[in-house]
C-alpha cells in the first residue's frame, strides 16, 4: 500500500488523483527537457504500461494526475513512473548543461541519506497523498482543480493555454498526453477564473 497522512490505495483497480512532487519543491520542471522526459514517460506508461490518464498538470516542482491501471496493479505502476522518471532526469542534469546542477544535485542527495533505500539521489517526495476517485461529480472535481493550477499561479489566461495541461486535450481535442478524456462538456476557465467562464464548444 502508499502511505501518505493516511492516504492510501485500498482498491488497486480504481482511478486515483495523484500528487507526485520534487523533493525540497525543487523548481526541476522550469526546464523544457525535463518536463519534455516526464511527458515522454507518461505516455509510454500508457501505450506499454496499462496507464489510463484521466486528466493531469505538470507544474515547476510537482504533478497532480488521475490515473487508474488497466491490469489492477496502480502501486506498481505509480512506483515504476517515479523510479524511471528519476533516473532519466537526474541523468539529464548530470549530462546536459544545467547552471543549477551542483545546487540541485545537493539537495537530491541530502534528501537520499534520510531515506535508507535510496541510493545517491532522491528526486521524488515519498507518498502521492492519493484519493479514489469514487464518484463522476468527484472526478470533475479533481479535473477542475488539476486544471485552475495554472491559472492560479498566474502562468496563462485560459485554461487551455497551458501546453502541459490535459485542458488543452479537453477543449483542442489534442494535447502533449495521450489521455482518456470523459465525455461531459468541459468548461474552459478564463483569469479570473472564479468570475468569467467561457463554454469551449
Amino acid at each position: 500500500m502508499l502511505k501518505n497522512e493516511g492516504y492510501k490505495i485500498r482498491n488497486q483497480t480504481k482511478p486515483h488523483f495523484l500528487t507526485f512532487t520534487v523533493v525540497d519543491w525543487v523548481d526541476v520542471f522550469t526546464r523544457q527537457r525535463y518536463k519534455d522526459l516526464l511527458i515522454e514517460n507518461l505516455n509510454y506508461c500508457i501505450v506499454n504500461k496499462g496507464m489510463v490518464v484521466f486528466g493531469y498538470v505538470l507544474m515547476s516542482n510537482h504533478m497532480h494526475i488521475i490515473i487508474q491501471s488497466k491490469n489492477g496493479q496502480l502501486s506498481d505502476l505509480i512506483r515504476d513512473f517515479k523510479k524511471h522518471t528519476s533516473k532519466r532526469i537526474i541523468a539529464s542534469i548530470n549530462q546536459e548543461p544545467e547552471s543549477r546542477r551542483e545546487w540541485i544535485l545537493e539537495r537530491f542527495t541530502v534528501a537520499a541519506k534520510n531515506h535508507s533505500r535510496n541510493k545517491k539521489y532522491q528526486f521524488w517526495k515519498y507518498g502521492n497523498h492519493p484519493e479514489e476517485i469514487y464518484s463522476e461529480k468527484f472526478m470533475w472535481s479533481k479535473l477542475d482543480y488539476i486544471h485552475l493550477n495554472p491559472l492560479r499561479a498566474g502562468l496563462v489566461e485560459k485554461a487551455s493555454d497551458y501546453l502541459y495541461s490535459s485542458a488543452t486535450n479537453y477543449v483542442r481535442g489534442e494535447g502533449k498526453v495521450k489521455i482518456t478524456k470523459l465525455a461531459n462538456p468541459v468548461v474552459d476557465v478564463l483569469k479570473p477564473w472564479n468570475f468569467w467562464k467561457s463554454i469551449s464548444w
